[in-house]
This record gives structure tokens, sequence and C-alpha cells, in this order.
């Protein structure tokens, strides 16, 4: 993959760059930013993947999450990927703000006419080498049904495997430790957009850890996010740099 570097900025003694390649997986330009700490100047780190919401493309976490400093701390290397395929010129793809353009869902569409361009899931995981972070319920909240419906089809069966719920339901692997910050006065989750509860439902069914933090008067916004955010470097680095 031939990169090409759109910026770099020094920040807290790293580095925080933007990258831009021709992506064979989704047929177009990609851009993912990526902060280097210090102790990459001398060794490896390990990488922390974060992967933005529906809109975002990857300046909306690096430039509000104020994630940097303490990745820096910890050492960690973070990658933050744009959220989707753009200038695809497939019809209707720029109709809605929650499906097109922006509003990838991480899956590969298997529906015409997406499935030649969004093709996410690949990205993420084996263009871009990341860990798949599943969306919690979209087989039960409106906007999940409605991705899910375009990309994969009616088949509901086909979704089943992209929701954390369903998959906390069946998990049988290694020790998980699972830790969710949710703003109380977050508009989705006023909507029924969010299903935190039926997540942790599952957790507790299957014995898994979950620390589940409900954040009074905090909404759906990067304020919210960049007031937590350290504290979830943190609980990553504990196990990435075990």
């Amino acid at each position: 993959m031939a990169l090409k570097q759109v910026s770099s900025n020094k920040c807290f003694d790293g580095f925080q760059k933007v990258f831009e390649h021709d992506s064979t997986e989704l047929k177009c330009k990609m851009r993912f930013g990526i902060y280097l700490p210090p102790k990459a100047d001398i060794g490896k780190c390990p990488v922390l993947y974060w992967l933005s919401g529906l809109t975002c493309t990857e300046q909306n976490f690096i430039t509000k999450a104020g994630h940097q400093q303490a990745a820096a701390e910890h050492g960690l290397i973070v990658v933050a990927p744009d959220t989707s395929p753009r200038g695809c010129n497939i019809e209707g793809e720029d109709e809605s703000w929650d499906f097109g353009t922006g509003a990838s869902f991480y899956v590969n569409a298997t529906e015409e006419p997406w499935k030649n361009n969004y093709r996410m899931y690949s990205y993420i995981t084996e263009e871009s080498v990341s860990a798949f972070a599943p969306i919690c319920n979209p087989v039960q909240c409106p906007w999940g049904r409605k991705a899910f419906g375009g990309y994969l089809g009616l088949d509901q069966t086909k979704w089943e495997s992209h929701d954390a719920t369903l998959l906390a339901k069946s998990y049988s692997g290694s020790q998980l430790d699972i830790l969710i910050d949710q703003g109380k006065d977050d508009q989705f989750l006023a909507a029924g957009q969010l299903l935190p509860d039926n997540f942790i439902a599952a957790c507790t069914e299957r014995k898994i850890p979950v620390v589940f933090r409900l954040r009074q008067g905090y909404d759906h916004s990067y304020f919210f996010i960049s007031t937590f955010i350290s504290d979830h470097i943190k609980h990553h680095a504990k196990y990435l740099n075990a």
C-alpha cells in the first residue's frame, strides 16, 4: 500500500499524522489518522484502533477527542480510519445522513449497488489490519435496521454476526473486560437508537464482566468523549502493554 502523508503535527512529544492511500478494497482514496507516541521512536508499540460513528471522517476523533496525551503516556499508537467510502458516485449515496457516504457501519455490503464499494469490514480487518468492533444492537435499533437492510438485505440472520448483543449471548471465548461510558442525556439514547440495557443483560447472562457508567448530564458529542477518553485509553493499555 503506497501511503501519501497529508499532515504531521507534533503533539505531546509524539506526532499526529494523516495519510491517504488508494484502497484496493473500496476502490477509492481513503484517509486515516495515526498518532505515534514518543515511545515509537525507540521501539515497537501496541496499536489501538478507534472506529468513529456515522458522518465522521478521520478528523473528528483526532481533533476533538484529546486522546493524544493518554496515548503518549501509555505508549500506544492510535489509528483512526475514515468511516466510509466517499465519492463512489453510487446512486442515493448522499440522500440521507445515516446511510451511504459517511455511514458504512463497518460491514461488507452484499446488496447492489453498494457491494462493489462498501466493503468496510474487509478494509478495517484486512487492509487496515485492525480489530472489528461490532455495532451494538443493529438488529433492534432503527438506524441499524435501516443500514443493515440496505447493505446486507432483508434476511436478518445475515445481520446477527455484527450485533454485539447477539454475539455476547453466544460468546464462549477467553475472559473479557468491558468498559462502557454512556451519556444519560444522549439524544440517541432517549430516542431508542441505543440499547445498552440489552447488551448488559446479555453479558450478565453469560457472566461477562462489564462496567457500565451512565454519566449524568452528558450527551452524544465529542465533549462527552473527550471527558472520558483517558479512562478508556488506560483500560486498553493495561492489556496491550501486559
